[in-house]
Order: structure tokens, then C-alpha cells, then sequence
């Protein structure tokens, strides 16, 4: 039942997607997040929710998503996978500002798959290039760049009040792509979301600090939402301490600070 609810969850997730890209609804909305590197980069690791980037009013993209949804995406849900379906305003963040949720949720009566749901983030992050499109089986996407996707990875390690492990594993499996500029214009970044130097000190030293308990939540992100053979690739090469180590060497090199070194 869980390999039928992951399909189904990347089923209904990539029709959120296409109709997003192809309705004025989403015109100018940035595919973002670790959705973006499963769909455009064929990521190993799967994501509970989607993220777009939008530079204008959060609340109202929510609006018109919302009402595409109810519109397009739960008879179509319906018709081609059999669920019912929702969908809402999701509730707001202390960080609402900054964050827009649309709540997605789909159900089968009469069936042991549970409750399917699936966040919508409509967000705001830092760009220094313009958007990109790719194309994946005849539908384009709006999307960043590589450089400014890795970036925001970087700076979500850097900012989120509680390290997300996801972001991690994400930075050490798309360290690739980072810019030859990449330090230059992360601390533009950083600085234009007025985060300092002590704080990505304080950031990077509990990375060090805490190596066993990070470690052990990478390894539990590789079991639990990345693909059976590239999981079995990272057990065998060192798992989660691995992952750790690999991804706090780059960070120093992108965000290095007095006396940071690599271990």
C-alpha cells in the first residue's frame, strides 16, 4: 500500500505541475523546491509538497490556484485516478509574508489508502539570474536556474529556524551545479535577507557540533524518500555521515566564515 501511495501521490503531483505550467494561472510561477529536481532533473528523492516561486502578491497566486484546482485538477484527479479530492487556503505561518499554502487532499472511499495530501507552497526566494524553461515530455516549465535552485538550498540550511535534512541531502546530490561565483552571490543573498556572519557561524558550528544526530536524519531522509537502488548507492558509500560530511565541505567553500575549516 505505500508503493501505491507514492505512486499515486507523483501521479497527482505531476498533474498539479503540467497544469500549472500551461494555465494563466500560472504564468510567471517558478518551479522550485525538491519537486523541481524529481520532475526536471529526474531527483532520486521523492517530495511531499510542491514549491513556486513568485514575486508578487502570495495571497492573491493563492487565490487563483485555488480556484484552478476546484476548476481543472479535482475532476481530472477523479476521472483518471479514481479519488476524491479537496482543496483550501492552508492555514497561516508565522511567516506568512513570505509563504502562501494551498492544502491539496484526495481520498478513496472504501479503501485502506488513507489520505493522500499535498502541500502547494507559493513562496519568495532570492534570484540573481532570470528564469529558465525545460521541457519534460512535450510540457514546458518555467523554473530558476541551476545556480539559483543549489543556492536556495543553501540558504534554507542557513535560515530555517530547524535544519530540514532534506536540504541537505539535496545540496550533497546537486553540489554540481553551483556557480563559480557562488560565494560572491550567496552572501549578496544573505545579506539582502539581512542574515550575518555570526549567524551563519552559529549555523555552521552546529553542524559540527551535532555530526551524529544530523547524520542519523539524513539516513532516515535516504530511507524513507529516496528511491530504493540510489538509497542502497548512498548506504554503501557511507550513508547520511557521508552525505554530512560532503555537503559541510561545501558549505564552508560557499559560505565560509573566520576559522571555519574542513574537516
Amino acid at each position: 500500500m505505500a508503493d501505491e501511495r507514492e505512486r499515486i501521490t507523483e501521479q497527482v503531483q505531476g498533474m498539479v505541475a503540467a497544469l500549472v505550467a500551461t494555465q494563466p494561472a500560472g504564468a510567471g510561477l517558478c518551479l522550485v523546491g525538491g519537486f523541481r529536481y524529481r520532475l526536471l532533473d529526474r531527483g532520486p528523492r521523492r517530495s511531499a509538497d510542491i514549491d513556486y516561486h513568485w514575486g508578487g502578491d502570495l495571497v492573491a497566486k493563492q487565490r487563483e490556484l485555488i480556484a484552478l484546482f476546484e476548476r481543472r485538477l479535482l475532476p481530472d484527479v477523479r476521472r483518471q485516478c479514481s479519488l476524491d479530492g479537496s482543496v483550501a487556503a492552508g492555514n497561516v505561518r508565522d511567516d506568512s509574508d513570505t509563504v502562501a499554502v494551498v492544502e491539496l487532499a484526495f481520498w478513496r472511499l472504501a479503501s485502506t489508502l488513507g489520505r493522500i495530501e499535498i502541500p502547494i507552497d507559493v513562496t519568495r526566494i532570492e534570484l540573481v539570474d532570470h528564469p529558465v524553461a525545460k521541457t519534460v515530455s512535450g510540457v514546458v516549465y518555467r523554473t530558476v536556474s541551476n545556480a539559483d535552485m543549489l543556492e536556495s538550498k543553501v540558504i534554507a540550511i542557513m535560515c530555517r529556524p530547524f535544519i530540514e535534512h532534506r536540504d541537505i541531502l539535496d545540496l550533497h546530490l546537486f553540489a554540481s551545479h553551483a556557480a563559480s561565483d557562488a560565494p560572491a552571490r550567496i552572501a549578496d543573498k544573505l545579506a539582502r535577507l539581512g542574515v550575518d556572519a555570526h549567524a551563519v557561524k552559529r549555523r555552521l558550528d552546529s553542524l559540527v557540533q551535532s555530526t551524529s544526530h544530523h547524520a542519523r536524519a539524513i539516513d532516515a531522509v535516504i530511507r524513507e524518500q529516496v528511491d530504493t537502488t540510489t538509497a542502497s548507492v548512498l548506504a554503501d558509500t557511507g550513508g547520511g555521515k557521508a552525505v554530512l560530511e560532503s555537503a559541510s565541505g561545501l558549505l564552508v567553500d560557499l559560505v565560509g566564515h573566520p576559522g571555519a575549516s574542513r574537516s
